[in-house]
């Protein structure tokens, strides 16, 4: 299961004044989409904004995950490269000065730099100009990086709510599935081994890669997923994913 968000992909894209986009509001549309679906049990493969959401989902509920995939999701103050600054500039002075800086991330520009920034040149050709081009266009639609920008702000509740999921980890002791594109800009590698810190048993992959480590190395990702989940989750292929990646 891979549902967009609202505002995301082909997903509808209400207005700011319909619709509160905050990570609040994004994970109660993902809890009721696995009510609409069914879901009781389920593995949860994060990413970037799926990071927070999928753990803020595992706060409400607990006991339906039975693992965890990290793809370049962070839950660690340290994980959080310099790249934030500007963000944390934001959160700590909003002003709007500062808020109309950070569109430069928002660009067509800036879209492209979020998928090779980082990445060795070898891996470069690996990503298909889609990714970018699709991005910019969904992004372009009237009133969307205006969006986007709140989301910026609101982050900041994400990172309140770091010491919650590590203690969540701690209880828990799911299993965790780190694959990490370890030229990540946004994402450092201390987020990544920061895993470890509350789950001992995480097994962490780093991959020759950047922030959408799938865009060049899905197929491995997959063997690894496959591998982990056999393992650990369910020999008689039982259990079900939501997958959320923030796109």
């Amino acid at each position: 299961m891979a549902p967009d968000y609202p505002g995301f992909g082909q997903s509808a894209f209400p207005p700011a004044e319909q619709f509160a986009y905050t990570f609040a509001n994004l994970t109660r549309m993902v809890d009721g989409f696995t009510a609409a679906v069914g879901l009781q049990r389920y593995s949860i493969f994060i990413q970037d904004y799926g990071a927070p959401v999928g753990l803020r989902l595992a706060l409400l509920h607990p006991e339906r995950v039975t693992a965890l995939v990290v793809q370049n999701g962070n839950a660690y103050e340290e994980g959080l490269s310099a790249a934030w600054d500007p963000l944390k500039a934001y959160w700590n002075d909003p002003t709007p000065a500062r808020r109309e800086h950070l569109r430069a991330w928002l660009s067509a520009e800036g879209i492209r730099a979020q998928y090779v920034s980082g990445v060795p040149a070898a891996a470069i050709p690996l990503f298909s100009p889609d990714t970018w081009t699709l991005d910019w266009a969904l992004l372009s639609r009237p009133g969307n990086i205006d969006v986007q920008l709140g989301l910026f702000a609101d982050y900041r509740s994400n990172v309140e709510l770091y010491p919650r999921f590590q203690e969540m980890l701690r209880e828990r002791q799911w299993p965790i599935l780190v694959a990490w594109g370890r030229h990540d800009p946004f994402f450092t590698l201390a987020g990544a081994e920061a895993f470890r810190r509350d789950v001992p048993a995480t097994e962490i992959h780093l991959l020759e890669t950047g922030h959408f480590a799938l865009e060049t190395h899905g197929a491995e990702i997959a063997r690894l997923m496959r591998a982990f989940l056999e393992r650990n989750v369910s020999s008689a292929g039982t259990a079900r994913a939501a997958h959320h990646d923030g796109r």
